[in-house]
């Protein structure tokens, strides 16, 4: 695994790198800094403090990215990302997993006072503003800032000490090998994901997808019958009723659940046997203990997705209650 680090300035980006060289055994990579240019960083040291050198350096990304990639058995992390392309350039591997590091600015300014004021003078926080703007949005045309959106995982770094960070990093378990290659059970959820999101209830996007021998035999998503007035647009009463409550009314419903609807669409062109053995799901109903009896007496197994976290996690913050979800919609994978 190539770990790659990017950021804004004194986010913790080199805490994060020495934490996995720490704890995880990972070798540090960097790329040999250039000629600094116009628009670059003006204030001296403006990085995050490390004590431990590169393991080895590289005169261009190309180097280093044929380095792990001869050496890909080994994990190595490098934080020398400061460009849009050259986090292109190692993403073109699939073992390379890009994190994005940022806090609010009073606790990085606060973190470059602390590692490098001179003296009893200090840098203004105009110019440390200036500086990490700088950082980030300079050039205006593919900015550092563009790679959040683009990162595995974005981490925002609220920790008040290192033991606070070491221990919310333990947790997240960044080297999960699902973030790089989704496990089964990611990919299909993610896959009735999507077909969620192609739901026109008013009440609950569900999506379904159905999987033999890990094949996907059909989809499904719910809402109004073929031919219908679509629910989001008022073909279903009970669904866009202010007075209708959750659970109730049941035999007014006109929209199709996902399940069904996936059920349909296998047998569509073909004549199928339907033996359903599991369930998997992503998130609860309020007749989760029904559902659950009825699956056991029928021999078919009931099981909860578990998720890898992802998206924008808060270290430091209240990330143990917190559990990974896929787009945030409803899913069932059904084998």
């Amino acid at each position: 695994m190539l770990v790659g680090i990017c950021g804004s300035i004194c986010s913790g980006r080199h805490t994060v790198q020495d934490y996995l060289v720490r704890e995880h055994d990972f070798q540090r990579l960097s790329i040999e800094p250039s000629t600094p240019t116009s628009g670059q960083l003006t204030l001296p040291e403006l990085h995050d403090a490390t004590n431990n050198p590169p393991f080895k350096s590289f005169p261009t990304v190309e180097a280093l990215l044929d380095f792990a990639t001869q050496n890909w058995q080994t994990n190595f992390v490098t934080t020398s990302i400061h460009t849009t392309a050259t986090a292109t350039t190692l993403s073109h591997r699939p073992f390379f997993l890009l994190l994005h590091i940022d806090a609010p600015v009073s606790i990085r300014y606060a973190r470059y006072l602390s590692l490098h004021s001179r003296g009893t003078s200090s840098t203004p926080l105009s110019d440390f503003v200036s500086a990490s703007e700088a950082h980030l949005y300079t050039p205006t045309t593919n900015p550092l800032a563009l790679l959040a959106s683009k990162a595995h995982l974005q981490l925002l770094n609220n920790s008040p000490s290192l033991p606070s960070l070491y221990k919310s990093l333990n947790r997240l378990n960044i080297l999960d090998p699902a973030r790089l290659r989704p496990n089964w059970d990611t990919y299909f959820m993610t896959l009735a994901s999507l077909a969620a999101r192609r739901s026109n209830c008013m009440r609950r996007q569900v999506g379904c997808v159905l999987i033999r021998s890990n094949r996907v035999i059909s989809t499904g998503y719910n809402g109004t019958p073929r031919h219908l007035l679509n629910c989001l647009s008022g073909g279903c009463p009970r669904c866009n009723s202010a007075s209708s409550v959750g659970g109730t009314s049941l035999s007014t419903c006109l929209c199709l659940h996902a399940e069904e609807n996936a059920l349909l669409e296998a047998g569509r062109e073909r004549i199928v046997q339907v033996g359903i053995s599991e369930v998997v799901f992503a998130k609860g109903y309020y007749m989760d203990e029904a559902a659950e009896r009825v699956f056991r007496e029928g021999g078919v197994k009931l099981r909860r997705f578990e998720a890898v976290v992802g998206g924008l996690v808060v270290l430091g913050g209240d990330e143990e209650g917190m559990e990974g979800k896929v787009n945030g919609v409803n899913g069932t994978a059904v084998a």
